[in-house]
This record gives structure tokens, sequence and C-alpha cells, in this order.
């Protein structure tokens, strides 16, 4: 999904969500696994909102997004929180002309649900494996098969403030596991509302699957979480699913 108009309203359709809860994981994790970490890849950083807490705890991090628009939003951010960052425009199948790897590779907010095929997710693990140092660390996350068929599907969600209003309705793809998120979002401008419509399609996998693809791309996988928290377990209604995976 590239954004365009619709990435300069993002961060106040996103306010609640909880940024500070993958920050602190991907810490935790780098205490726990690589404590020595310092150069760290997020990809699919949007405005920047992880990616510019990491920098604020004294990484190197570089953000990497196909939506130039997130990117401006993003390197505005930076600068406001006076870190220094290197944003690149990248597809995240196909990363290329870094000129130096990485110790750690982040894919947040279900960033790698975008992707529609088993092959494209094959081809971004092995994309991220290019770009890691030996004994690097992957951290990503996804819906779980539990919140695609019971959270989202056939579910609306809607808001209201003074400012911003929207509609959220989810229905089940074509594909199997897969949900497409239609909005629409009403954002005041002087005395009217300008009416934006964005249709998201996300598909996962299940958790043997991940499995078996980080494998087949020479991963050693550390740690399979859930919701935020890295001591426990994925269960039968697990919503997030986190992946810890290294470089052999």
């Amino acid at each position: 999904m590239i954004y365009q108009g619709f990435a300069y309203i993002y961060d106040q359709l996103m306010k609640d969500a909880p940024y500070d809860q993958w920050a602190e994981l991907i810490l935790e994790v780098f205490s726990k696994y690589q404590p020595n970490t310092k150069n760290v890849l997020d990809i699919g950083c949007g405005t920047g909102e992880i990616a510019v807490r990491l920098a604020k705890k004294q990484f190197n991090v570089t953000g990497v997004d196909l939506s130039e628009d997130m990117l401006t939003v993003a390197q505005a951010k930076a600068e406001k929180n006076k870190v220094n960052m290197l944003f690149l425009q990248q597809d995240m199948r196909e990363l290329t002309g870094f000129t130096e790897r990485s110790d750690a590779i982040t894919i947040c907010c279900d960033s790698l649900n975008y992707l529609r095929t088993i092959s494209d997710v094959k081809s971004t693990l092995e994309a991220v494996y290019n770009q890691l140092n030996d004994n690097g660390l992957f951290i990503f996350d996804v819906h779980s098969l539990y919140k695609i068929h019971n959270v989202f599907a056939d579910a609306t969600f809607a808001d209201q403030d003074d400012d911003i209003s929207f509609i959220w309705s989810s229905y089940l793809g074509e594909e199997e596991n897969s949900i497409e998120h239609d909005l629409s979002f009403f954002v005041k401008q002087g005395e009217f509302y300008e009416r934006y419509d964005e249709l998201h399609y996300q598909r996962t996998f299940d958790i043997e699957q991940y499995k078996q693809l980080l494998q087949s791309a020479s991963f050693e996988i550390v740690k399979i979480c859930s919701d935020f928290q890295l001591n426990e377990d994925p269960t039968p209604t697990t919503e997030r699913i986190f992946f810890i995976a290294r470089k052999k």
C-alpha cells in the first residue's frame, strides 16, 4: 500500500497506537539477545514513530518505506526530535543500495501483512537476511489468524472528534486468511470536511508457515511471543505474534 495524501493525517488517526510498547519490546529483545546492537534498519517505518523512538535511545537508525509521503512526515518528525536519521524509499522485497549491513532489522506494525503472497514474504525475508550482519537480529510482528477471523472479519469501527472522523469496515478477502479494510476519513478543512477513502489489503499465515519461511531463508528462530510480552507464548486468542530470529 502506497499512502499518498493519507500520510499527512495518519498520525492523527493512529494517536492511540501502542508505539511505546513496540519500542520497549525491541529494546528488551536487544538487551536480552544482542546487547551490542548499534545499527538498526526499520523497514515499513511509516511516519517514523518507532524509528524516532529508537534513535532517541542512541541507536543509529535508518528508516525504509515504500511511501515517499510517509517518509516526508518521518523526516520532519526526526528533525523536530533533533535526531539524525536516514530515510530511504525502498520496497521491502528488494532492499538494495545500502553501504553497510545492520545489527538488527525490524518490521513493525504488521507491515509484513501487506504482502499478498508467500513468494513476496519469502523475497522479503531473503532481502532482510542479506542486509544483516552475521548473527544479526530480525524482529517482526504479524496479525494472528484469530485476529483476522474473529476481530476484523465483518467488523465496523468508527470514531469522531472535532477535527477528524472515520468509518472503518473490514471483511474477509478472496485469498485464504486475508482481510480487506475499507476506510473513509473526514478531515475538517475550515468550515468543511474533506473525505479520504482508502482500501487496505492484508494477509497473514499460520505460525508454522512463518517458521518454515524463516528457516528456509537460513534464519535461526530465537523466540516467538505474544501481544508485546516477550515471555508469553502465543495462545489460540493471541492477536499479534512477534518473531525474533537471528542470521546464522
